[in-house]
């Protein structure tokens, strides 16, 4: 199985938005019908080199709180997590067969990974229980090499293991002082969201060229100033292979888009 699933450092708290119940719900088909061997993640928190990718080496991992402005107890939050060397190796071995250039480093797990993780994989109700590897994206807005870095990386899935990406299908940070008294998305919000969705339910031998276009459209530079929540479900899309993706839930809120994606063959 391949995921793209929508996060934000305050996911885990509003327990009544209408995230909460869908990110329960896909991790608990991941662990009690998938039950993957390990799970790699692709987060829009980690860009590593305009041509070069990093994997996380470290075994036992730190949180990273990447966000501003939020209460205290935002900063003390905990994920129980353990990576695998042996994974990223092999991540790094796929990598280099493909042609894309990579470096093992020891990093702490951004909120785009722990904060959607901790309501999907709750370690109590619903703990992961196997290895966790993050890799960076790279640091530019290249679809089609993020679409290959997912192709890359897709073997894994014969081998048991789970891919995510975790990003959002629209992400205007600047906007969000206009919805800040009212939810009503953005033009923007909507009409890319939905661009995004077609490309990306495309037959898959369309898939890359579709999903290309739709990052080039006018209102997708307004959805993503900076691209870097897009780009992981494009990684996402490559890793799929010939399975079709399939939109299963999204939410247009001010500026922002949740949709959740899921690839697989059944």
């Amino acid at each position: 199985m391949v995921v793209y699933e929508p996060s934000q450092p305050n996911v885990q708290y509003e327990t009544r938005h209408p995230v909460f119940p869908v990110l329960q719900a896909i991790g608990q088909e991941i662990t009690q019908k998938v039950k993957p061997k390990a799970v790699v993640v692709f987060s829009g928190h980690w860009e590593g080199g305009r041509d070069a990718i990093e994997v996380n080496t470290a075994e036992h991992t730190d949180l990273i709180y990447d966000f501003y402005g939020f209460p205290k107890f935002y900063y003390e939050a905990k994920y129980p997590n353990k990576g695998s060397r042996e994974l990223a190796s092999k991540i790094m071995g796929l990598l280099s067969k493909a042609g894309i250039k990579s470096k093992g480093v020891t990093r702490g797990l951004d909120h785009g990974v722990w904060s959607g993780f901790s309501v999907a994989f709750d370690p109590e109700q619903n703990p992961l229980n196997v290895p966790l590897v993050q890799v960076s994206l790279y640091n530019n807005e290249d679809p089609d090499l993020h679409y290959h870095l997912g192709q890359a990386v897709a073997s894994l899935r014969d081998e048991g293991i789970v891919i995510i990406g975790a990003g959002m299908s629209v992400h205007n940070l600047g906007d969000m002082r206009f919805s800040m008294s009212s939810p009503i998305p953005q033009r923007y919000t909507v009409s890319f969201d939905e661009a995004l969705k077609e490309a990306t339910e495309a037959p898959p031998a369309e898939r890359q060229a579709r999903m290309a276009e739709a990052a080039k459209r006018p209102d997708a530079r307004e959805a993503h100033p900076h691209m870097d929540h897009l780009m992981p479900v494009y990684i996402a899309a490559g890793a799929a292979g010939d399975d079709p993706g399939k939109r299963t839930w999204t939410l247009h809120e001010g500026s922002m888009g949740w949709a959740q994606y899921k690839f697989a063959s059944s």
